[in-house]
């Protein structure tokens, strides 16, 4: 159980970061383009809101199970209090994000009804090979930890 913990914390906090940090990107490029209530403004601030609470909260986690040693209980458990510290800022960001989907619902879907342009999720299937690639590896990295503890 360990194993598994160890790795889903750590792919969620490199896959959330990374995503977040592109998201900053595109906002910080198109800055002077999109308007602050434009859909795909509204978009990115969203998916930005729960990245980055995602983010957040496994990267405590993470750090709580790279950390931990039952040798040092002084030092697990200032990475427990830490966590715990991070837990609220984390949840904030999500809620934040479910505010801005909740108040931009009415507009985001009629917009959408009125230019409808339909996704083709399976050209953009290639994408997720390095995120795919991510998952593997920060399963063999807990793979290896767990098993030299």
């Amino acid at each position: 159980m360990v194993v598994i913990n160890l790795a889903v914390m750590t792919a969620a906090l490199v896959l959330a970061t990374m995503m977040a940090v592109d998201l900053i990107r595109h906002i910080w490029r198109r800055r002077g383009i999109d308007k602050l209530c434009h859909p795909v403004t509204v978009w990115r601030g969203m998916v930005l809101c729960f990245a980055t609470g995602i983010a957040i909260r496994s990267g405590g986690a993470a750090m709580v199970l790279w950390g931990w040693n039952a040798k040092d209980p002084a030092g697990t458990g200032t990475l427990l209090l830490l966590q715990r510290l991070m837990d609220p800022i984390a949840v904030a960001f999500g809620l934040s994000g479910l505010a801005l989907a909740y108040m931009a619902a009415p507009g985001m879907v009629m917009q959408l009804r009125r230019k409808p342009h339909p996704v083709d999720f399976w050209t953009a299937l290639p994408l997720l090979k390095r995120p795919a690639w991510i998952v593997l590896l920060s399963l063999l990295a807990a793979l290896g930890v767990v098993a030299t503890r």
